[in-house]
């Protein structure tokens, strides 16, 4: 694929990097879909907003609508929307232009004129949780742990949380963040064993056990 592609990347605080999603999309284009470094165009955006009502997402849209690209490549489903409306509002707008969707994280492929029920329905399943994953973070900032997130404050408790890293002292999510949330809410409701879910995040009941009695709020949990 010679065409020119669009990398779409997002962070929700303008204190976050887009380093990685940057990376990410411009390995992604030119290793898989062959494309070299000058035909990627990249769009970005920073905000806490939880819709797709912003200035580089608004931006890469008219482009795509306009012919202007061959693919459009993000790094996971929570940076190209909040919602389900919003993917199936996306995935459509992008598709019917004649324009593909690659979904790196997610491993989605979405082409025009082609469906595959399976991957809309798991697609949809996603957009749940990306939904999910931004009323946690809404909360969180009204919480007033954001700024220990984004690295305003300096995080001296030891290690870093279950579905966070740390860097000199600054709280990050990380890429498990997503799947941690949903896990322990889905322990905390009883929908999970505590056995199941430390196999699934690769820890120990022991840390499942404190993480919800002594951070629940970490993650939007109500303790």
């Amino acid at each position: 694929m010679d065409e020119s592609i669009a990398a779409y990347c997002r962070v929700s605080t303008e204190d976050q990097s887009l380093e990685r999603q940057l990376q990410s999309t411009s390995e992604y284009a030119t290793s898989v879909l062959d494309a070299d470094l000058g035909d990627v165009h990249t769009y970005r955006d920073k905000s806490t907003g939880t819709d797709t009502d912003r200035s580089g997402y608004r931006d890469l849209m008219e482009d795509v609508e306009a012919g202007e690209f061959e693919a459009v490549v993000v790094h996971s489903v929570s940076r190209i929307s909040r919602s389900i409306q919003d993917l199936d509002a996306t995935v459509d707008r992008i598709t019917d232009s004649g324009t593909e969707l690659r979904i790196i994280k997610e491993s989605f492929e979405f082409l025009p004129d082609e469906e595959d029920p399976y991957q809309t329905a798991m697609f949809q399943l996603l957009g749940v949780f990306a939904e999910l994953e931004a009323s946690m973070a809404q909360q969180r900032t009204r919480e007033g742990l954001q700024a220990r997130i984004t690295g305003e404050e300096e995080y001296v408790h030891g290690p870093a949380p279950l579905g966070y890293a740390k860097d000199d002292g600054r709280l990050y999510e990380a890429d498990n963040h997503q799947e941690v949330c949903i896990v322990l809410e889905m322990v905390q409701n009883d929908n999970l064993s505590k056995r199941k879910a430390a196999s699934r995040l690769d820890t120990s009941r022991a840390t499942i056990r404190r993480t919800l009695d002594d951070r629940a709020e970490l993650y939007g949990l109500a303790q």
